[in-house]
Parts: structure tokens; sequence; C-alpha cells
């Protein structure tokens, strides 16, 4: 293990990019009510305003991934289609099969440029966590009670508020509508035997009605669908913990655009057309199973500096006047001080879980 690695496995180096997430979360989540009279008066600049901040929030876990991780994404799509990502509205279907799924569905976005704008379907109690909860009620998100009739209503009136985003944005959407488990696909297969639906391997049976809500109310909005499929090499199943542990992954990225009017606009026929669309998908997972990698050609979008620039700023802004405590706290002499420093420094070099010391 090489002494970058080493430092990035330590317990301190954690809590310090935990300390700077959490604290500059919640400074821009209350510069986000601060936007609140700006709305009275601009509500395009009130969006923009928060796009931005919204991006300080999100592009620090991607910089995680990219920048401290490592972890290697590849994009395989179709070159027609390359040009057009991230300068159109776009609904981008993912599956749901991995702990960090959604860090990489941002990372795409991030890589086009429309991270800060980007939308997905939440429980409506995530609008009351604070930082990503809060910074997505700021952004407009679609939050959803898992209550079908209410929820129609809410989805559709909040999709039809984005008609006149200033920025393009792309609404990620898991139409399985829970992480892919064993238990979960035998009772999902189950369900589709008995609607005699055909079998899905690599996949839950998708949802489709809040598909077809979504489709026809971003229809005029939203130019097409990016139906993406996720997956890792060496049949990895990567964690959080290994990313902020260091830990180097190789996320690949099967995406095809789809022009939204090729979609059924009747839901019953919407909804055939999304079964079809999981059997495809299905298909490309059996692909990469059998030879490590999706049809068609490979892109390479490269990696954008801003969200480690956005990291380092808020890291520096927020580790400095902490560095200056620590050092008067020190220099005070006071034994109790020292003593709890010691401690804590101690405790960044034991493993989280073990409290083993790690070899140096």
């Amino acid at each position: 293990m090489g002494f970058l690695q080493l430092l990035k496995s330590q317990f301190l180096c954690h809590l310090i990019i935990c300390y700077v997430f959490l604290v500059s979360g919640l400074i821009i989540n209350l510069l986000q009510l601060c936007t609140l009279p700006v709305w009275l008066v601009s509500k395009q600049l009130a969006r923009r305003i928060n796009i931005r901040l919204a991006y300080c929030i999100s592009s620090q876990m991607v910089a995680t991934l990219e920048w401290w991780s490592g972890t290697e994404c590849t994009l395989y799509t179709d070159p027609k289609s390359y040009p057009l990502y991230g300068k159109e509205n776009a609904i981008v279907v993912l599956n749901h099969s991995f702990e960090i799924d959604f860090l990489c569905g941002w990372t795409f976005c991030e890589r086009f440029g429309v991270l800060g704008s980007s939308k997905v379907l939440a429980k409506k109690q995530l609008a009351y966590v604070p930082i990503i909860g809060w910074m997505w009620y700021f952004l407009e998100i679609v939050f959803c009670k898992r209550k079908w009739e209410e929820d129609r209503r809410t989805v559709n009136e909040s999709l039809q508020k984005l008609r006149d985003y200033p920025e393009n944005f792309w609404f990620l959407l898991y139409c399985e509508g829970t992480r892919f488990t064993p238990k979960k696909h035998q009772v999902s297969m189950q369900v589709a035997e008995s609607k005699g639906l055909p079998k899905l391997k690599y996949h839950l049976l998708p949802r489709t009605k809040g598909f077809w809500v979504t489709v026809q109310s971003l229809r005029g909005t939203a130019a097409a669908v990016y139906d993406s499929t996720l997956n890792f090499r060496n049949n990895e199943m990567p964690t959080l913990l290994g990313l902020l542990n260091g830990k180097k992954y190789h996320a690949d990225l099967y995406v095809r655009r789809i022009p939204l009017e090729l979609i059924p606009e009747d839901e019953k026929e919407c909804a055939e057309w999304l079964h079809k669309l999981y059997q495809e998908k299905d298909s490309f997972q059996e692909h990469y199973a059998k030879t490590g990698r999706f049809p068609g050609p490979i892109m390479s979008p490269p990696r954008r500096p801003w969200s480690l620039i956005n990291w380092l700023f808020w890291s520096c802004l927020l580790l400095y006047p902490l560095g200056l405590l620590l050092t008067q706290l020190i220099s005070s002499g006071s034994v109790f001080t020292i003593v709890a420093s010691v401690a804590v420094c101690s405790a960044g070099l034991c493993h989280p879980f073990t409290g083993k010391v790690k070899p140096p």
C-alpha cells in the first residue's frame, strides 16, 4: 500500500471530508434560504443562483468519487448522440443495482455540465433532511408520498413548473423504485409471472405509472430519454465506505438516446414500451456479464476540474480557522486540551470499526 493510499484510508481524513461536507452544506442551505426574497423579484435569477449553490454541495460527493477515489467512468454511446448531451433537457432512466449508482448518475451529469440543475424523484420525507433535502427543495425537486393518487397530481404539477426552467436539466429516474437485491428480485419476478410479463434477470420490474406521468408532463420540455445501464468491472460491488477509503473502481455506463416523440402517449402502450426497454437493458447486462463490456463505441468525456476546485475552496475556508483554533488551544498549555488533541489524532490513525492501529 502506497503512502497516498494509506493516507486516504485514515479515519482522520474521513472525518475531515465529512466535516467539510456537513458544515459547508449547512452554510449553503442558509444561503439558499437567503434567496427567498429573490424569488419575489426574479424567479429565473433565484433559480440560477440555487443551481450554483446546489452544485457546491453535490459536486463535493462527485469529487469524492472522481478525485479522491480516482474511480474511472467509461461511457458507451452513439457518437451521433454524444454532442447533444448537456445541451438539451432529458429524462435519464437508470438501473438501481449499486450503493453508489446515484453518484455515477451525478458524475454523468457533471461531465456534461448539468449537475447543479439535475432533478430526481424523491420521497417527501427527504425534503426535511438538512443539506441534501433542503438543497433539493430549493432546486424544485419532485417529492412524492408513494401514494399514487396524490403523487400523480403532485408529480405532474411539479414537472409542469419546469417548462420555463432557465438552464438545461436532466431528470434522473429509477423506474425500479428501489435497489436491486436477490429477495426483491424474487418477489418482483413473481409479480411478473402473475401478470404474464417476461422475467428479468438483472433488474426489477419497472414501475410504469410514474414513468408515464413523467414523460407526459415533460413533453415539449425534454427532448429525449437517456436509457442508462450501469455496471462495474470485475464484478465489484462498490460502497460509499470504499470511496472514502480511496478505493478505485471502474464504472461502465451504456447510454442510448431515445427521442421523446418515439415514446407512446397512451398509458398502456407506454407501459408496454417501458417493459420492452427493461428487457433490452437486461440483454445489455447479459452481454456485459459475458464479454466484460457493453456494445457500441466508447466515448471519453473528460473530468472537469470544478468539483475539485469547489471542494478545495470549502476545505481551505473551513479548515483554516479550525486549525487556528486547535493551535491556540494547544498553545494555551491546558493539559486537558493537549490530551484531547492527542486522543483525536490517535483515533484518526485507528480503524474506525475495529479500533486497531494500522501499520505505518
